[in-house]
């Protein structure tokens, strides 16, 4: 490979080390030494003879105007830090070309293939890690006796523990390895989304699943920085949006397994009435299947080999670019096919020294609270220099495309299967019974109560034995003598009434279910403690449908975004998908029945999938390899901020209003859209 230094102007003449500063003589030495001036016009002049130079005086020095010497001085010091930044740079980018061109001779074959599903298993697990909550809470609710306000909590601490994940895990993939953290991320996902599944209470559910979260967090950021190093700058478009197809495909998953685990109540076991294990902790062990897939492929694939070049690990990275070389080709049937690179240039690196400190005086406990405390600055320190001059620009636009990208299709995300469930609820509610001043006597209710109203009914020596009262309100009436047993309520209240003489024995209704009522007379034995499941409403299957089909729609999206990636672009891509999507967002008016809210969503999906896909992609490539994962992990982290808030916006105007769903979601599409076409084209740019 040709020398990149050829061109540079500091070796102009082959005289200097730094020839643009040199002096021409062609000696040997630091080029600045010709800005010195001649000694004889530093001499003092005669009219100072016979004076120390320490005690002259210049003129200048009370009017604040700084000594000659001071300002060469200061020259030299910013020449020397220009020269050093310079080098620096050169070294960066002959890195870069001969990475580029040692991935080509590597060619991409079996070892990127298997990395491919390594790593889209790991992606795989953060889209199901999206949709657990929501696909269990209506069981989980019933389960664990939350409250709405719980139930929100919930929902948002997920992705907020997620949000903190990818910020954590993103800074600590420069310092400390892509493989490594992604590692130790998958596994704190597996062992505590295990543990939330056997959870019986709310608080140890809040705190495993907001742990899991924070594992799974970091695999996005990290699964695109360590897979875009082991590909070659012509494949890197294309594959990295086959990579991002495992994101819809763990929504798939998650959506085909909760429909086909959730509603068979019959799939657990119990241990008395303290321990319960229902169907849906069966979901939620089989949820975590993906990244232990990927935790356990993990321990058979190499660190990057371009992070180990970068923290100056040459011979480690040239094994594992060898060991690439050598199974593509063999695969290709060529294993006579030679890895001839010999040297590979490493920039010199001053931040591996922290490690050197345990071998350092003091207890092993200051040793480790040392190095971590110098991890930690080093991390802060690059995700501070996202915002030097030169990357202040692109991480600006990126933060604002990922904000709003993120905040419409989360926010919508939300809204369709809200507003699925809102207008079920009043289809629900327009077929109420009403019954008004009925008189019930000697009456033995041996069916079920459901969706019904009774006013001032009269209900005298009845029983109600082993039925189900599911949406029914008793308002103003009387019961005497009357017998309840075997009672399994749901949504069902007695307001304003009065009971006298009856008898309650084995029922869930609990004295919160009478309200303003008049007890005359009334026992109550061995009630029912704690929550139950509900029996399987059809609803529910519509629910997971809706997710299944919105998982399915990104399907011809993801194709065609991958197949015209590298020819039409990500930048027209991502501006493209984004303004078209905002376009969709107004036949959000047209959206009176289920199924064409369904379509609506398919249609957005398919569409906003493109854009997602260009994101990821330029995400990789404009940033440095020294702060690559950095990058991904602080917009992800904005990411997930975003879908908190549209989520929380979106979800609070269901049932009210359409209009500012639809002009918050289309505002946010077209400002990231047109902010998109000003990011610079990066199809032919070497990874740095």
């Amino acid at each position: 490979m040709a020398d990149p230094y050829q061109n540079n102007v500091y070796n102009q003449g082959g005289t200097d080390a730094y020839g643009t500063y040199g002096d021409g003589s062609g000696q040997d030495g630091y080029g600045y030494q010709a800005e010195y001036p001649a000694e004889e016009e530093d001499a003092a002049s005669d009219a100072t003879e016979g004076h120390d130079e320490e005690d002259q005086m210049y003129e200048g020095e009370y009017q604040g105007i700084p000594h000659p010497d001071e300002v060469k001085a200061a020259q030299r010091a910013a020449r020397t830090k220009a020269r050093a930044a310079g080098s620096a740079v050169a070294e960066l980018e002959e890195l870069s070309e001969q990475y580029e061109e040692i991935m080509e001779d590597c060619g991409h074959g079996k070892f990127q293939w298997t990395l491919f599903i390594v790593l889209g298993l790991a992606l795989m697990a953060d889209g199901v890690e999206c949709f657990v909550v929501a696909f269990v809470l209506p069981s989980a609710e019933k389960d664990l006796c939350l409250s709405n306000a719980e139930k929100g909590t919930l929902g948002l601490t997920v992705f907020l523990s997620m949000m903190v994940g990818a910020f954590v895990w993103g800074g600590l993939a420069d310092k400390v390895g892509r493989r490594r953290c992604l590692i130790v991320a998958l596994a704190i996902n597996c062992v505590f989304a295990f543990l939330s599944s056997f959870a019986q209470g709310y608080g140890f559910f809040l705190f495993f699943r907001v742990l899991s979260g924070i594992g799974i967090g970091g695999s996005v950021p990290i699964v695109y920085s360590y897979f875009s190093e082991f590909l070659q700058m012509s494949k890197r478009g294309e594959h990295l949006s086959w990579l991002c197809m495992f994101w819809m495909i763990g929504g798939i998953y998650a959506s085909f397994t909760a429909w086909g685990i959730i509603p068979r109540y019959g799939w657990g076991f119990s241990m008395g009435t303290e321990f319960q294990f229902h169907s849906w902790r069966v979901f939620v062990l089989v949820a975590a299947l993906p990244a232990m897939s990927s935790l356990i492929g993990l321990f058979f694939m190499p660190e990057s080999p371009r992070f180990l070049l970068e923290n100056a690990k040459h011979d480690e990275a040239w094994m594992i670019l060898k060991k690439v070389h050598d199974i593509n080709w063999r695969a290709k049937g060529q294993p006579e096919k030679v890895f001839t690179v010999t040297h590979i240039k490493a920039p010199k690196t001053a931040e591996d020294e922290f490690i050197e400190i345990q071998s350092a005086t003091g207890t092993a406990v200051q040793r480790w609270a040392v190095r971590s405390l110098t991890l930690c600055k080093l991390v802060l320190r690059n995700v501070a220099s996202l915002l030097s001059a030169e990357l202040r620009l692109a991480t600006l636009f990126m933060a604002i495309i990922w904000f709003c990208m993120a905040f419409s299709y989360y926010g919508l995300s939300v809204w369709f299967p809200d507003m699925i469930k809102h207008l079920q609820n009043e289809e629900y509610e327009s077929k109420v019974k009403v019954f008004h001043r009925e008189r019930v006597e000697n009456f033995h209710f041996n069916f079920s109560l459901e969706n019904q109203i009774h006013r001032e009914g009269e209900y005298i020596h009845d029983k109600f034995i082993s039925i189900e009262m599911k949406s029914v309100k008793f308002e103003d009436s009387l019961f005497e003598d009357c017998r309840f047993e075997d009672i399994r309520s749901t949504d069902t209240v007695f307001e304003n009434c009065t009971i006298r003489s009856s008898f309650f024995y084995n029922t869930d209704l609990w004295k919160e279910k009478f309200i303003d009522c008049k007890m005359e007379n009334t026992t109550f034995e061995q009630n029912k403690h704690g929550c139950h499941l509900d029996t399987f409403e059809e609803n529910d299957v519509l629910i997971y449908l809706v997710s299944f089909l919105g998982s399915l729609a990104v399907l011809p999206g993801n194709i065609i975004s991958a197949l015209s990636m590298q020819k039409i672009g990500r930048v027209k891509i991502i501006g493209g998908s984004m303004l078209i999507s905002a376009g969709c967002t107004f036949f959000l008016f047209l959206s009176f029945s289920q199924s064409a809210i369904i379509a609506l969503q398919c249609l957005f999906c398919g569409v906003s999938v493109a854009a997602w896909n260009g994101i990821e992609v330029v995400t990789v490539e404009l940033y440095p390899a020294s702060k690559r994962a950095t990058a991904f992990g602080v917009l992800n982290a904005l990411c997930k901020l975003a879908a908190v808030l549209g989520s929380s916006i979106f979800a609070s105007f269901v049932g009210i209003t359409k209009v500012i769903p639809i002009l918050l979601s289309f505002t946010a599409l077209t400002c990231g859209g047109l902010v998109a076409l000003k990011l610079p084209d990066t199809r032919e740019k070497i990874l740095m």
